[in-house]
C-alpha cells in the first residue's frame, strides 16, 4: 500500500502583537483539520516580546491539534529576549530550530533562522571593515548550522525551515536594494548538496511566492502579507 503524502502547511511573518489575540484563530483551525504538520518561518511576534509570543499561544493552543516545527525572524530577536519567546513557543508544544533537525511521519525537517549577504556573484565577502566580516560571519554560521542539522538525517524526504531566503527568485517583487538583508546564497549550497524535497521561508513580505534553487528544489515564500494576495494566510504543500 502507498505511503500516504505529508500535507504540510506553513505560514510566516504573523507579528502577532499584546493585542492580536483572535487575528489567526479560524486559519489555525482550517490548517489543524487540512494538515499534519504546521511550519511557522519566523517573525512570528512583532517586537519579540514574550507577551506578544503568549497571545499567538493562546490563538494556536485552542486551535491546533497537528505536530509544530519554527524557527525565529529578525523581529523576534528585536526585544534582545529570543531566548524567552521561544520557550513560550516550547512550552506549548511548538519545536523552534535553531540547527537542530527533527523527523516527523517519516519525513526529516532541519531548519535554521538564516540570515542575510546576499545572492551569487554580488554576495557580501569578509573584507574590509571589522563590523563587515562580523556580518558575513553570521552568515557563514547559519549555513553551517543548517548543514550540519540535515547531515544528521536519515530520511529518504528532507525538508527545510527559514526565515531568511536561500534564493533570489523568491524575492522579486521586493526592493532590490534590500535583497542582501532578505537572504543568502550561502544558504542555498547545503539545500542543494543534500538534495533537500523543498524549502519553506519567511521575509519577504512582496515576494513572489515560489522559485526554484539552482539545481531545481521547490522553495517556497510562506510569508503571510504575501499569500494573503492571492487567498488564505498559509500554503499547504504535499510531499
Amino acid at each position: 500500500m502507498a505511503k500516504r503524502a505529508l500535507r504540510i502547511a506553513a505560514t510566516a511573518d504573523l507579528h502577532y502583537g499584546k493585542h492580536s489575540r483572535g487575528t489567526l484563530h479560524e486559519a489555525f483551525a482550517e490548517i489543524s483539520s487540512s494538515a499534519d504538520i504546521l511550519l511557522l518561518c519566523g517573525d512570528l511576534t512583532d517586537y519579540g516580546l514574550p507577551e506578544e509570543a503568549e497571545a499567538l499561544i493562546a490563538d494556536i493552543r485552542s486551535a491546533v491539534k497537528i505536530p509544530m516545527l519554527a524557527v525565529l525572524g529578525n523581529h523576534d530577536f528585536e526585544s534582545g529576549k529570543p531566548e524567552l519567546v521561544g520557550k513560550v513557543l516550547d512550552d506549548a508544544g511548538i519545536n523552534v530550530l535553531d540547527g537542530e533537525a527533527i523527523e516527523i511521519a517519516g519525513v526529516g525537517f532541519a531548519g535554521v533562522a538564516g540570515f542575510g549577504g546576499g545572492f551569487g556573484r554580488r554576495m557580501l565577502n569578509a573584507w574590509g571593515e571589522p563590523l563587515i566580516k562580523q556580518f558575513v560571519q553570521e552568515s557563514i554560521s547559519h549555513a553551517v548550522r543548517l548543514e550540519q542539522a540535515l547531515a544528521k538525517l536519515q530520511t529518504e524526504q528532507r525538508i527545510v525551515v527559514l526565515h531568511y531566503s536561500p534564493i533570489r527568485a523568491t524575492l522579486e517583487g521586493e526592493d532590490p536594494e534590500i535583497f542582501a538583508f532578505l537572504g543568502s546564497s550561502r544558504l542555498e549550497e547545503p539545500i542543494n548538496r543534500f538534495r533537500v524535497n523543498a524549502v519553506f521561508h519567511g521575509h519577504a513580505h512582496n515576494g513572489i511566492l515560489e522559485g526554484k534553487t539552482s539545481t531545481g528544489i521547490p522553495v517556497y515564500n510562506v510569508s503571510a502579507p504575501a499569500l494573503r494576495k492571492t487567498g488564505k494566510p498559509y500554503r499547504i504543500v504535499e510531499v
